[in-house]
């Protein structure tokens, strides 16, 4: 992107600043029912070294009225080069808008929203709800009408996170320190793939529990990999390594921690006609499964992040929090959400030992009408049930399309409430061709494929509408 047309943007735009939105005064009025979804909105580049945290910032903040010039220039072919990649910079960010303002969670999970890597900096976070959330975005995406309402939510928290946090150590074993496989989660910077929670409820911060710290060696029956794709000649075993070795040192394995991003319980206080109660959303984001080389720590790894939940829920006794407090949940109600990366059908995952998913939706403290196939609630979309479903190189095709929350055939994407909770609806927000919204996930005319990032993203929008009663 061209530093000099951001930052003259930038110059011209209005940057909320300050502590988070949570210290405020806002008394929701009491709810008979609450809608908790959770979404992975891609905004994050991949595989691009010279990403920041500081462009995601300009992105969020630049003014509608200069939006709405580059589009116009981009729609009219008079956009130079600059121009015309920000203007489908903000095109993705206005669809993602535009199906939030759609589906109107009450709590919403936001995957892959970048932030500094700590919680003191919310200027991404506040330009997203200022920009595109508190404007009305079109159904249409750039051939505009079918406006939708505005949302805002007064209650928001960024969570520190792993990814591109430097350990200092060579853990892909490439003989340097600096990349962003190097770091406690992947990413080119600290803040990469980081995620957020927005809320039109109070998120009783003070009670809530994160566990980015939590060392992967300490979950039950933890793995330190080792080297056992020892035959393929487009996976080289790193010189000096030997089949059969384990992947990490006893020094980097007493380091490594288990979340790739943070796992979070954070309670939600919802106001009720019979009074407040408590609802805990379990956020995390674990590594993808893929990507592997000569051994299955991406594997390993994705399905003890998801175990992890499994543990917590069943109150293991030997977790610890990042403030030390040991135990699992206390609570009386959760939420499970996040881009899990697992899918509970299909994949390496249906497999031991890398079946955390399988063990975490199987728990009889899981809402079973959500978590598995075929139930009164499970999940879906007509746009999942006819989009192409071949294999490919992570998944065969897959026996249930319409339950698919991504464009690489996985059902990746979970809301899925405690079994003590009565849920009144689910969904995943995929239109089929000729639906209203549908040029928010394929348009030709924008990036080169027209669709999955270019668009808006690769996930899906999914849902929970559970009561509180």
């Amino acid at each position: 992107m061209n530093k000099t047309l951001l930052a003259t943007l930038l110059a011209a735009s209005f940057i909320v600043t300050g502590c988070n939105d949570n210290q405020n005064s806002i008394q929701p009025k009491p709810v008979s029912e609450v809608k908790f979804a959770q979404f992975n909105a891609a905004l994050a580049v991949d595989n691009d070294p010279t990403e920041t945290y500081q462009r995601w910032v300009e992105y969020m903040t630049i003014p509608v009225a200069k939006q709405n010039e580059l589009i116009a220039a981009w729609k009219n072919d008079t956009a130079n080069e600059a121009e015309h990649l920000l203007a489908e910079r903000i095109i993705q960010i206005r669809n993602i808008a535009a199906i939030i303002q759609k589906n109107r969670p009450d709590v919403l999970l936001l995957n892959e929203f970048n932030n500094n890597g700590t919680v003191d900096d919310v200027r991404s976070l506040n330009g997203f709800q200022q920009n595109y959330l508190a404007v009305s975005q079109s159904l249409n995406s750039v051939d505009g009408g079918n406006m939708q309402q505005p949302i805002v939510y007064p209650y928001v928290e960024n969570y520190a996170t792993n990814t591109g946090l430097p350990t200092g150590l060579d853990l892909d074993n490439n003989t340097k320190t600096n990349d962003a496989n190097d770091a406690q989660g992947f990413g080119f910077y600290h803040g990469h793939y980081a995620f957020a929670l927005l809320s039109k409820f109070e998120i009783d911060t003070a009670n809530t529990r994160t566990f980015q710290k939590f060392k992967r060696k300490d979950l039950p029956n933890a793995v330190n990999p080792i080297i056992e794709i020892c035959e393929d000649s487009k996976k080289p075993i790193p010189e000096g390594m030997v089949c059969g070795q384990k992947w990490f040192s006893d020094e980097e394995w007493e380091v490594l921690r288990l979340s790739s991003k943070n796992h979070v319980d954070a309670p939600i206080i919802i106001p009720t006609p019979s009074g407040n109660k408590t609802i805990n959303v379990l956020l995390a984001h674990p590594t993808p499964s893929g990507f592997d080389t000569v051994t299955y720590n991406n594997r390993y790894r994705n399905s003890d992040e998801n175990a992890f939940w499994n543990y917590y829920i069943n109150g293991e006794s030997s977790l610890y929090d990042d403030n030390g407090t040991k135990g699992g949940f206390n609570g009386e109600h959760f939420v499970v959400m996040g881009d899990l990366n697992a899918d509970n059908v299909i994949g390496t995952q249906v497999n031991a030992p890398y079946n955390g998913i399988i063990k975490l939706l199987a728990n009889e403290k899981v809402n079973q009408a959500v978590a598995q196939v075929g139930q009164p609630f499970t999940p879906q979309s007509s746009g999942g049930l006819e989009s192409k479903n071949p294999a490919n190189d992570w998944n065969p095709v897959h026996p249930n399309p319409e339950i698919r929350t991504s464009v690489f055939g996985s059902r990746a994407d979970y809301a899925v409430p405690s079994a003590s909770l009565t849920v009144l609806d689910t969904g995943i927000y995929w239109p089929a061709i000729g639906e209203e919204g549908r040029l928010l996930f394929n348009d030709n005319r924008i990036g080169i494929n027209g669709d999955s990032k270019e668009v808006s993203s690769d996930h899906r929008f999914v849902w929970s509408t559970v009561s509180v009663k």
